[in-house]
Formats: C-alpha cells, sequence, structure tokens
C-alpha cells in the first residue's frame, strides 16, 4: 500500500530521518536552481510559471510563484474527484430506477414507463469499467418481467430531471461543447453522450470532407456538413455545433488532405432521448411492444418531439411514480480512476454535479460551487483564495495556484479514503503517461502518482512522490503549472519531467 508505516527499530529510524534530512538539502538546492533558471529561458520567459512542492511533514523543496492564480485545465479534476471521494466514499454508486405512472391491467401498462436517472455517467459507455448495453437493458426489462409487464401502452420517458440546470457550463469555449469532451449531461446520459463519426479527408483540397455517423444512430437529427479538406499539415480543425434546443447539428472546419480516416467524437445533446429509444428498441426486440415512442423530459414537461416547439403535458412527478427496480453504477473509485486516466470530463462533471445535488438539492453552477467548497472545508483545504468553475477543467474560468493544489493533496492524505485515491492516478511509463520521465530508472519512476491537465497555452501536473526511505512525513507534493505558453506542450514537457526528476531523485 502506498505510504505504508515501515516497521523500524529506533536505530534505523533515526538514521532514515539523517540520510532523509540530507537529502532533502539535497534537493531544495537542486531543484530549486533548476526551476530559477529556467524561468528566464526562452520556452518559460513570457508565460505565467508556477511551482510548489513541499513534504508531508512541511519543509518546502522548491517554491516559485506558488500563489499565483493559474488556468489548471484537467488538473482540475484532481479536486473534483477527491472532494467527491472524500464526500461520498470510495464505494458510493449512482443510481438509475425504472418506474411508472397509470396502471396495469391484465399485462399492458396504461400508462409510461420512466427511466429516472440518478447521475451515473457510464450507461451504454464504453469504458470497460461499465455494464455492456443489453446487460443493463436485460435487467430493465427483467423489472419489467416481475412486475407483469408485457406491453406499455404509452411512451419510455428517459428522466434526467435529478440533475436540473443547463447540461454544460456557459463559460466553456463554443467549440468545445460540441465535441465529446465537452458533452454535457443532465441526469440520464447514454454513450457518455457523445456520437461516433467516421471522417475521410476527399479528393483534394477544398473538396468536402466525407462524414458517416457511426454510433449512436439518431433517426430524429438532422446534419449540415460544411467542414471542407485543408491542405497538408493544418490537421485535424473539426468541430461540431449543436444545442439542446433543437436536433439539428453541423460539422464545420477542415481536415487535412494528409490525415488517415479516423473516427470523431461529437456531442450529443439529447442523452436521456437517446435513452429511452434504445431501451424500446431492446423492448421490441424481446417482443414488448410501446404503442406511442419515447420522450425525455425537459422543464418539468414531456418532450416526445425534439422538433416541436409545444412544450407538451407535465412530467409525472418522481415521488408518485411506482418504482419497479434499481440499477446501480460501478463504485466511484473505479469511475474516478478512469475519469483521472483517460483525463474524462464528462466522468468529472458527474462528480461536481453529484455534490452539488446532494449537498444543495440542486446541480446549478452556483449550488456545485457551494458544495465543493463545503467539502473542501471539511477536508482542510478550504477555497478562499481560488476560483472553482466546473469539475473537468474545461472552463478557463478556473484559477487554482500551485500552493493550493499542494494544500489540498496534502489534506486527502489524511482523508479515509486516500489509499484508494492514490491508486486512482498516473504514474509515469504506465498508461497515458508512457513518455513522461523517459530514460529514469523504474525504480524512481514507481514512487511518482501524478496527473497532467493541458490545452491551448496551458501545461501543468500535480501529484505525489514517495519517499524512497524514512516515513510519510518524507512525501513530496508537488504542483507544476504553466499558462500563456505559445510553444508546443513537446517543448515544456522535458522542463516539467526534469524538475519531477530532481524531486524524486533526492527524496
Amino acid at each position: 500500500m502506498f505510504f505504508t508505516v515501515l516497521a523500524l527499530s529506533l536505530g534505523m529510524a533515526q538514521a532514515s530521518a539523517q540520510n532523509a534530512a540530507v537529502k532533502s538539502r539535497q534537493a531544495v538546492a537542486k531543484a530549486q536552481k533548476y526551476i530559477e533558471s529556467v524561468a528566464t529561458n526562452d520556452i518559460l520567459r513570457h508565460a505565467s510559471f508556477g511551482v510548489f512542492a513541499m513534504t508531508e511533514g512541511g519543509k518546502t523543496i522548491a517554491s516559485f510563484n506558488q500563489e499565483k492564480r493559474l488556468v489548471p485545465a484537467s488538473t482540475m479534476k484532481l479536486i473534483s474527484s477527491g472532494a467527491a471521494m472524500h464526500q461520498l466514499g470510495a464505494d458510493f454508486k449512482f443510481t438509475t430506477r425504472i418506474g411508472y405512472s397509470g396502471e396495469i391491467k391484465d399485462g399492458v401498462l396504461e400508462g409510461d414507463l420512466y427511466i429516472v436517472g440518478g447521475g451515473d455517467p457510464t450507461i451504454a459507455s464504453k469504458d470497460s469499467i461499465a455494464l455492456r448495453r443489453d446487460a443493463l437493458f436485460a435487467q430493465w426489462k427483467g423489472f419489467l418481467d416481475k412486475a407483469g409487464i408485457k406491453k406499455i401502452n404509452g411512451m419510455v420517458i428517459g428522466d434526467g430531471r435529478y440533475l436540473d440546470g443547463p447540461i454544460e457550463r456557459d463559460s466553456w469555449q463554443y467549440q468545445d461543447i460540441g465535441t465529446a469532451y465537452g458533452s454535457g449531461f443532465d441526469g440520464l446520459c447514454f454513450y457518455e453522450n457523445a456520437i461516433d463519426m467516421k471522417v475521410t479527408r476527399g479528393a483534394t483540397v477544398g473538396s468536402p470532407v466525407n462524414v458517416l455517423v457511426s454510433y449512436p444512430s439518431l433517426p430524429w437529427m438532422k446534419y449540415g456538413f460544411t467542414c471542407k479538406t485543408g491542405p497538408a499539415g493544418s490537421g485535424d480543425q473539426l468541430y461540431m455545433f449543436s444545442s439542446e434546443f433543437a436536433p439539428y447539428a453541423e460539422v464545420r472546419g477542415s481536415f487535412a488532405i494528409d490525415r488517415q480516416p479516423k473516427t470523431e467524437e461529437f456531442s450529443n445533446k439529447f442523452g436521456a432521448y437517446t435513452c429511452a429509444h434504445f431501451f424500446r428498441e431492446y423492448l421490441a426486440s424481446k417482443g414488448v411492444e410501446v404503442t406511442r415512442g419515447v420522450a425525455d423530459t425537459r422543464l418539468g414537461r414531456v418532450r416526445a418531439d425534439l422538433r416541436s416547439l409545444d412544450p407538451g403535458p407535465y412530467a409525472a412527478k418522481v415521488d408518485d411514480l411506482k418504482m419497479i427496480g434499481m440499477t446501480y453504477s460501478p463504485a466511484l473509485k473505479k469511475i474516478v480512476r478512469e475519469c483521472l486516466l483517460e483525463s474524462d470530463n464528462f466522468y468529472a462533471e458527474s462528480f461536481y454535479r453529484i455534490l452539488g445535488r446532494r449537498l444543495h438539492h440542486s446541480a446549478q453552477a452556483d449550488s456545485c460551487n457551494a458544495a465543493i467548497s463545503d467539502v473542501l472545508k471539511k477536508l482542510g483545504a478550504p477555497a478562499d483564495d481560488i476560483k472553482i468553475d466546473d469539475g473537468s477543467g474545461l472552463s478557463r474560468s478556473n484559477y487554482i495556484s500551485p500552493e493550493y493544489f499542494v494544500k489540498f493533496l496534502s489534506a486527502m492524505m489524511d482523508s479515509p479514503v486516500f489509499e484508494d485515491y492514490i491508486e486512482t492516478l498516473g504514474q509515469p511509463g504506465g498508461r497515458h503517461y508512457e513518455s513522461r520521465l523517459k530514460g529514469e530508472s523504474e525504480a524512481l519512476k514507481s514512487r511518482v502518482h501524478l496527473k497532467s491537465g493541458s490545452m491551448g497555452g496551458v501545461r501543468c501536473f500535480s501529484g505525489y512522490i514517495e519517499p524512497s526511505e524514512g516515513s510519510k512525513a518524507d512525501a513530496i507534493v508537488f504542483s507544476i503549472m504553466t499558462n500563456n505558453l505559445t510553444v508546443s506542450a513537446g517543448r515544456v514537457d522535458p522542463i516539467i519531467d526534469r524538475i519531477i526528476t530532481l524531486l524524486a531523485s533526492d527524496n
């Protein structure tokens, strides 16, 4: 286990403490000197650059602009996931309930079947931790069988009311919210509310890009494709623009003529409706007829026709539904691990929004912000000098300092869930961090646990370094943040790797 206290004799402990003290002084000298030297080089001179590293025992190892509040990008997920695990527990599970309105007569439901979402972000996900779609649907159908429902003389309604408010943050960039990494959601989703499209370049520069919807097929959607084939070297600049207000989306931008075919992941704004649609199809394949199609809920109304301006009739109150079954997500610690290793924005936003719903009875942004602040205060890392705007780090309105990251990560070490939390972080040479600390020893890399954050002009890493000897107090907690970069990550990463190596090599 991480940071297990070793059973040492008094003499060995004293020797270890002396060695740790010497190495700590060496780390301070080497890391600090290097940080100060690179802060004025051509790569970082005009950027915003901050570093803070401290032992769990409270000794500062390195510091440079440690109080400067910077955009954290995906390192924000360390905070949202840690707060969720601390508040809800590592084994917390999201729920989804199946219920109905009306009455069952001779095997026929004279009413509507509701899929009542509880914020589970893994429904029909292609993620390996998620229950496969048909296996989940089989469980839901099992609830109908037990209730004696053989036909539904009504609709299947995807009910996402549990997580109220806009499905995405209004501070997210316009082009981001059409991509899969910018998918928003309410209480019920499907396939992480993503749409896969196969993309192939055109025959010549300026010709249309070939785009084919792969999965899921959404028969209610209309698509426009104004994207063109770009010149060699221009890369993938495809973006889809859509909203939750109408079933229309447009793919714009360019796809370079020298790019190989790929599957592009865009955003589906109708996750609850999609879930209802595919469950109805599953029921039909099993001989259960649904006579009136599918719908979702919006603003308390049943929306059957996504193209209609008619708000529709009021949905049944959830408390008035007759519940016939409940399914569960994987344990939170498993979702967090996938979230941090894959840097999954969708999962991270589910943590942020479920905290708002459970602590302040709303998933609106102000409630979510208040909830996460409550948890951080309880954890011993009050968010007085930072700004949190979402759970994923997609917003450029998050402002966190390296000093705060160290404070938070240090506080997590005293949380009852820490042993599970540390297992969710990545390691150099491991999954998605294969190129980190390349050339360093496996022994050194095995002591580093970290999370990266990256977006245009931003490159950040925060995490822990286990001590090679000594006690938990000798562990290093670190945060390295760069903003306003005008160079590629490939030029910044060697600097960050060197800082981490210097911190780890003398610890």
